[in-house]
């Protein structure tokens, strides 16, 4: 993988990485990125926790992140280093399924939050000591999302928030919530909303998880009755939380580029073909159409990778994203939404398992991963909404969304 720039030091780096990470990371773990990546089934013992206190110790569990709140303070170039060694012997960060504090609400105190704020919350995130979740959307306001009417009241000394939220991934998990409120129900609808960061563990939060027919679900309703939260838990200024909200969108859709994560290698999918499908004379797969089509997938993959690398070149050492990450953003989710078309179409019969002994654990892996994939084109705003932010932002293209 090209890494668009580098010399002597980072490669002094990356060599130093490469023995740390030998040193430190449980070969019992080795291409086991499927257990951080089992939200709210991660192992709390053994070798699991030992590898997320070594690299949450070592602030690489957010890499570019300060260090002064407990971060790598690594460069971009040295960032990807990093994830191209940990991927070469089948690490992973153990935060990767771990709430939303690495992805989104971290980033996001660190470009609003106070002083106070950074220190008492960023070291626990990069740690993995507290669990964050993300409250958004309510059952009417969805893609309107500035349509909340979660109500937070000033009580003087402390912040009285009432109402109710749904799709909170890992609600049910979570220490703390980054929540969307409004407080000046008198304003605009845009002008009135704030954003809080909310203690989940009170008497006046209530989470109840929704079933999916993918299997398990990390997705939940949460009901506000009387939360509370002191006056120094606002992020960003009072009614300027739009703002923040959107801030965070950004970070998300950037986690979601499909940038390498070490250790999330999956197995080739001209691999899959051969065992399923077969091979011909010349070690090809069989079908010449299907191996067109594999081959197509895999282009379209190193090519995302690739515009994934430039970007984060160009960027020179900004960590913030811009309005390129809706670009990142589709293109991962039809790489991996292809992948998934293409994975149950060369099991065949065998890519339609749910359970029993007839089907192995990654054949029903396979049709649950296909199912929950199809979220991709709609959460962290979907598909077409990248494609307005693409069409408005980036190409300059007048805006018909809104009315004349």
């Amino acid at each position: 993988m090209a890494d668009f720039g580098g010399g002597a030091e980072l490669e002094a780096f990356r060599a130093e990485a490469a023995e740390w990470l030998k040193a430190n990371f449980p070969p019992s773990l080795k291409g086991k990125a499927a257990m951080a990546g089992a939200e709210g089934r991660q192992p709390k013992d053994g070798d699991f926790a030992k590898w997320r206190q070594a690299l949450g110790g070592k602030g690489w569990t957010a890499p570019t992140w300060p260090k002064e709140y407990g971060g790598g303070g690594l460069s971009a170039p040295e960032a990807r280093a990093l994830q191209q060694e940990m991927a070469k012997i089948g690490a992973f960060s153990p935060l990767q399924g771990y709430g939303m504090g690495i992805t989104m609400i971290g980033p996001t105190i660190l470009d609003y939050g106070t002083e106070e704020q950074k220190r008492k919350h960023i070291p626990p995130i990069v740690k993995g000591e507290v669990r964050w979740c993300v409250g958004y959307s309510e059952p009417n306001a969805g893609s309107d999302l500035a349509s909340l009417q979660t109500r937070c009241e000033d009580k003087g000394d402390h912040w009285l928030i009432n109402g109710s939220k749904i799709w909170t991934s890992g609600a049910q998990w979570s220490d703390w919530c980054g929540c969307l409120v409004r407080t000046d129900p008198a304003a605009k609808k845009h002008e009135g909303i704030s954003f809080i960061l909310l203690d989940m563990h009170q008497p006046g939060v209530e989470t109840r998880p929704i079933p999916l027919i993918a299997g398990d679900s990390p997705f939940c309703e949460t009901f506000f009755t009387d939360a509370t939260a002191p006056k120094e838990a606002m992020l960003g200024k009072l009614n300027e939380g739009w703002t923040v909200g959107k801030r965070l969108l950004q970070h998300e859709r950037a986690s979601q580029t499909g940038a390498p994560q070490g250790g999330g290698r999956q197995t080739p999918l001209q691999e899959i073909a051969k065992r399923y499908v077969g091979e011909d004379a010349k070690g090809r797969i069989a079908d010449l159409d299907l191996r067109t089509r594999v081959v197509k997938n895999d282009m379209d993959a190193r090519a995302h990778a690739l515009t994934v690398a430039r970007a984060m070149a160009e960027s020179r050492g900004s960590n913030s994203p811009s309005n390129a990450v809706s670009v990142l953003k589709n293109s991962a989710t039809h790489v991996a939404q292809t992948r998934s078309e293409l994975t149950l179409e060369i099991m065949g019969h065998q890519g339609l398992g749910w359970n029993g002994e007839t089907f192995k654990p990654e054949e029903m892996e396979a049709v649950r991963g296909w199912l929950f994939g199809k979220a991709m084109s709609i959460y962290g705003g979907s598909f077409e909404i990248q494609n307005n932010i693409i069409s408005k932002r980036i190409l300059g293209l007048p805006d018909t969304t809104q009315s004349t």
